[in-house]
């Protein structure tokens, strides 16, 4: 979530500066080991559910069901940490409502981009596409928010940055060939997907938004998952869905989405950002598709072309020279997402 990413990231460099002890050291480490791999393994979680549950009403589920967890728990843990801070008292009441109205909106179109067409592309993209390949292709994330940020922003680009867009849209080119693994329809769905999370992740900083990350990110779960709840009664999937035909491993696969996948990752993301330097956590970008592709080898049978192989190789290395230029701004959006 990119709300997360930017509100948490500013003190990151200096808690990760800040002498501590050991056991919080290893905590932040561990939990950036959970977002390698919880996030990484996401992709083979969503293949499997994909199998007997429909993409847009599964991935609804997923966010409805976790931001139903997360939001009560994230706003009451907000509201006593900004009653401790001000003792004084609220401001009026009409101001409040006022505010809560403009991140509700705020966090609504985020979570629509990130989530809804975001996440839900891939949920969709998924039914054919091998995990690995898909993975690699989002890969393709902090590419499509370093482009989006030189249009809405005006944010300039250096010249490694732009080697390293060229470099990363070549290996996307490769990636892209229509092969034996799949269709030139879902490899296009999951670019598409791509560039909106990339797009939402650059708006997300313009944004009202709550002061707590994770209300924040809650409430883009909300928002989104309603979102994708209309987009499973437009395409009707929810006339179609027959719970007597949810296989076990979809099922399976679905809570995974939901507690491992974007409760507990979510919540790790948030203590390495607090915890170590922005370098250190942005590698998760070019983790994550390692993970997905060995998983999806492993479990899957999914079996990489040398073509995919090399043109993942080509996007993940141009987002590690990029990520590597952009040092001191946030990381990128979670390419998972939650």
């Amino acid at each position: 979530m990119t709300q997360l990413t930017s509100d948490a990231t500013a003190g990151s460099g200096e808690l990760a500066t800040t002498p501590g002890n050991s056991r919080a050291a290893f905590s932040a480490w561990a939990a950036l080991l959970v977002v390698w791999l919880v996030w990484g393994s996401t992709y083979l979680a969503i293949r499997v559910a994909d199998r007997s549950i429909p993409p847009f009403a599964m991935a609804a589920t997923r966010y409805l069901a976790a931001g139903a967890v997360l939001y009560p728990v994230a706003w009451l843990g907000s509201r006593r940490r900004q009653a401790a801070a001000q003792p004084a008292g609220p401001g009026p009441a009409g101001s409040r409502a006022s505010s809560r109205l403009a991140q509700w909106g705020g966090m609504a179109v985020v979570g629509t981009l990130l989530l809804a067409f975001g996440n839900g592309g891939v949920s969709y993209a998924e039914k054919t596409l091998p995990s690995g390949l898909a993975a690699l292709l989002v890969a393709s994330v902090p590419l499509w928010m370093a482009l989006a940020d030189r249009v809405i922003n005006g944010q300039r680009i250096s010249l490694r940055g732009w080697i390293a867009l060229v470099l990363g849209l070549a290996g996307i080119a490769v990636l892209a060939r229509p092969s034996g693994s799949g269709t030139v329809l879902p490899v296009l769905v999951v670019l598409g997907a791509s560039a909106s999370w990339g797009i939402g992740s650059v708006l997300a900083g313009r944004l009202p938004a709550p002061a707590s990350p994770l209300v924040g990110s809650s409430m883009e779960m909300l928002t989104g998952g309603i979102v994708l709840t209309g987009l499973a009664a437009a395409t009707g999937e929810l006339t179609h869905i027959d719970p007597a035909h949810v296989s076990t491993q979809s099922l399976l696969g679905l809570l995974y989405l939901i507690g491992p996948g974007s409760l507990l990752a979510l919540t790790c993301y948030v203590i390495a950002l607090r915890r170590l330097p922005t370098a250190a956590v942005s590698t998760y970008a070019y983790v994550n598709p390692v993970v997905a592709v060995s998983l999806g080898a492993l479990f899957l049978g999914e079996r990489p072309t040398l073509a995919t192989l090399l043109g993942g190789a080509v996007v993940v290395a141009s987002v590690a020279i990029l990520l590597i230029n952009r040092t001191g701004s946030p990381p990128p959006a979670r390419t998972q997402r939650e």
